[in-house]
């Protein structure tokens, strides 16, 4: 204890952060933004002790800079983060595949399921598409794991579509969009996206870049710092997304 009493205070912050951020990245599932945003803190205090004046200064308005539009791209994600006020008469709920463990449903997934529930019993009329392939790690594919728990929670299999081969959000969108048209549909205007609340701005998006409008459908919150890590996340997505189109 007397050798912790005698660290600087800039480097005693500096450990307890980075073991903090070990434990984010290496003892949670699902907290890496956390952890990344922790290890960013602790390098701007080692430098703020290290760098030059002008180093510092330089180090300051980049860090302002890129604080400043990370705001704006969060207020984008946030003021879509709900279900839209007007998501009736929609023929088709494309639910959005998440994680899941082993040939279990992640809790995000679960959640977005409740919100297609939810959605499917006030709508009778509507037809949910369920969207994800077999991603690493899952032993069976994300839409039949959807299938499986929707069913088993009472919802007519005659209303759910199974796409399994989506690997990401655009192919989510794309291959249910063909989905769509087969049956004689067009997607635009026809379509309400089910996702977890931090994705449904950036689905959206996706969905105008294919061509089509939809609304959003918000599956429930979860953990509050998981949900915290997802938004932060978010902000890297959205940023791919317009640099790259996908």
């Amino acid at each position: 204890m007397s050798f912790i009493r005698h660290l600087p205070h800039w480097l005693l912050a500096d450990i307890i952060i980075l073991v903090l951020a070990a434990f984010f990245k290496f003892a949670m599932r699902g907290y890496d933004y956390i952890a990344y945003t922790l290890v960013f803190a602790m390098l701007l205090i080692t430098l703020h002790h290290y760098a030059s004046d002008a180093l510092w200064r330089a180090a300051v308005i980049l860090t302002s800079l890129g604080l400043m539009y990370f705001c704006v791209v969060e207020l984008l994600i946030v003021g879509s983060a709900r279900t839209d006020d007007s998501p009736e008469g929609k023929k088709y709920l494309i639910v959005l595949g998440a994680a899941v463990l082993d040939d279990r449903p992640s809790l995000a997934l679960i959640h977005r399921m409740e919100g297609a529930m939810k959605y499917m019993d006030a709508h009778p009329d509507s037809i949910a598409i369920l969207s994800g392939g077999k991603g690493k790690g899952e032993n069976i594919t994300e839409a039949s794991c959807m299938y499986g728990w929707l069913t088993e929670h009472g919802v007519d299999p005659g209303r759910l579509i199974i796409e399994d081969k989506a690997t990401s959000t655009m192919e989510n969108l794309r291959y249910s969009f063909d989905i769509i048209e087969s049956r004689g549909d067009t997607p635009s205007g026809n379509i309400a996206l089910v996702s977890s609340c931090y994705h449904l701005y950036r689905a959206k998006c996706m969905a105008r870049l294919l061509g089509a409008e939809a609304v959003g459908v918000s599956g429930s919150l979860g953990y509050p710092i998981y949900t915290l890590n997802c938004f932060i996340r978010e902000a890297f997505g959205v940023t791919h997304l317009w640099v790259f189109g996908n």
